[in-house]
């Protein structure tokens, strides 16, 4: 069933940090794949898309004739199909920590609307803004900043020693901040810039987004 071609579908602005987080997901994985781009508001809600996405939204993925979406779905659909050590491991191999990743996931997914909504990735992928953060957004941030601290060993590279595929989605929630110019811990400013030079993630930061420039 690996043998069946892969189909990504991403939104058209490379903006989705679900998006990115599928994509890098199939990168580490090393398999070929095609990337189609949806806009978002109009072809995400054809009926040929939905019957795909069932959510209407982005990413979705297309093996064979099955058909996922959901990022996180995706990454541990991915993870089982592909195992390590024929491929790169998505999840910590160890029960509890692999539930800690999910877990980071489901969090950053459900969480921090004012980080969201103050600071989308926009911000990331295209310019900073110079509104100043709300009190719910520092305080939105302060959590994240105190828990990631406390999962992130000292001089740490990746929360479970190896990277798993929640250092890049907890990354992408700090460079939120990081990359327009709000304060940061250095000890997760590291991290986040690390995990940015990870060549997956090179790779869906060098995808052309010039006209939309």
């Amino acid at each position: 069933m690996s043998q069946q071609a892969f189909t990504l579908y991403v939104d058209d602005l490379f903006s989705s940090p679900y998006s990115m987080s599928a994509y890098v997901s199939l990168k580490e994985k090393a398999v070929a794949f095609d990337m189609q781009k949806i806009k978002l508001g109009s072809q995400n809600y054809q009926p040929d898309y939905r019957e795909r996405s069932i959510t209407s939204r982005v990413p979705a993925l297309t093996h064979g004739d099955f058909h996922l979406s959901e990022s996180s779905a995706i990454s541990e659909y991915l993870e089982e199909l592909l195992p390590p050590p024929g491929h790169t491991a998505l999840y910590p191999a160890d029960r509890q920590l692999r539930a800690r990743a999910r877990q980071i996931q489901a969090w950053l997914r459900s969480d921090f609307m004012p980080i969201r909504s103050e600071r989308s990735t926009m911000v990331v992928f295209y310019a900073p803004v110079k509104t100043p953060l709300s009190i719910a957004a520092q305080q939105s941030a302060a959590m994240l900043f105190q828990a990631t601290d406390s999962l992130l060993a000292e001089g740490a590279d990746h929360l479970f020693g190896a990277w798993s595929i929640a250092d890049t989605d907890l990354a992408l929630m700090l460079n939120r901040l990081l990359l327009n110019g709000d304060a940061v811990p250095e000890k997760l400013a590291r991290y986040a810039r690390l995990q940015w030079q990870r060549p997956s993630v090179q790779a869906w930061l060098a995808l052309d987004r010039s006209e939309y420039r």
